[in-house]
């Protein structure tokens, strides 16, 4: 209902902006994770079935923005593959090296 109201009152450039909008925040909101992963190399707190689904998710809606042309869904998902693909690789590691050696 909401968005029938709001859709005709919005152009095109407008809700292109909106898009980039919550693009810029959603991918933003990744990047302090990435640095505290960094600094202190510890991902134990990262589920790591949990952030490989999420990292192929951000993989498949950037795939799915190339193929509808769709620019904030594209840049929003390429970008934020980054640091969500740095946690990913580390966590892995930190859960390869803590398996037990057979």
């Amino acid at each position: 209902m909401l968005l029938g109201v709001l859709r005709p009152a919005m152009s095109d450039s407008a809700i292109r902006a909106l898009g980039y909008v919550a693009a810029s925040l959603t991918t933003l909101s990744f990047f302090p994770q990435a640095l505290k992963v960094l600094r202190s190399g510890d991902t134990r707190g990262i589920s790591l079935r949990m952030y490989a689904l999420f990292t192929l998710g951000i993989a498949l809606w950037a795939a799915y923005g190339v193929l509808k042309g769709d620019g904030p869904v594209i840049a929003a998902n390429l970008i934020t593959l980054v640091p969500a693909g740095f946690v990913l690789r580390r966590r892995f590691g930190q859960w390869r090296s803590e398996r037990p050696k057979h």
